[in-house]
């Protein structure tokens, strides 16, 4: 019998709402088990405990139905989820990535995505066992963040 493959989502850092929410609907639409928002990416609820209306608008009810977790620090959760076997996939431009359609999965992933301006920072690339990147082509050196994780989420998890 087949082993479940585990997939986790780390949004970190991401300063837009609508971006968060979108990112919602793409983890719920390929079937990820969990996000964890760290750093200051806001949370389907608001301080008081309140559903955030921006953000549902934009996940459209995603945020219902994916578990997720707020985590102030990203380096602890990434070295507890390393320790219990996750392999850590970052979905950046750099030096050490690969092409995202050559990644090789395990049954335990994480993705994580950076801040929407900077991308992520480079003593969180230094936990990932991989790093993928999208190939651009135009003049323009990125796409945006839920753009991004929704062509490498569709792509990785063969979908």
């Amino acid at each position: 019998m087949k082993t479940k493959q585990e997939n986790i989502l780390i949004l970190n850092d991401i300063r837009s709402v609508e971006n968060v929410g979108a990112m919602f609907r793409t983890a719920d639409a390929v079937g990820i088990d969990k996000i964890y928002l760290t750093g200051y990416t806001p949370t389907p609820l608001d301080r008081f405990g309140r559903t955030r209306g921006d953000m549902a608008k934009s996940a459209l009810g995603a945020e219902e139905f994916v578990p997720w977790e707020q985590a102030k620090m990203v380096l602890p959760l990434l070295k507890k989820l390393k320790k219990e076997g996750f392999t850590v996939i970052g979905i950046e431009q750099d030096a050490r990535a690969i092409d995202y359609k050559k990644v090789k999965l395990t049954n335990k992933n994480v993705f994580i995505v950076g801040t929407e301006v900077t991308g992520i920072p480079k003593e969180i690339l230094s936990e990932c066992d991989v790093i993928a990147e999208i190939p651009m082509k135009g003049k323009k050196e990125s796409l945006n963040v839920s753009v991004a994780i929704g062509i490498a989420l569709f792509r990785m998890l063969n979908l």
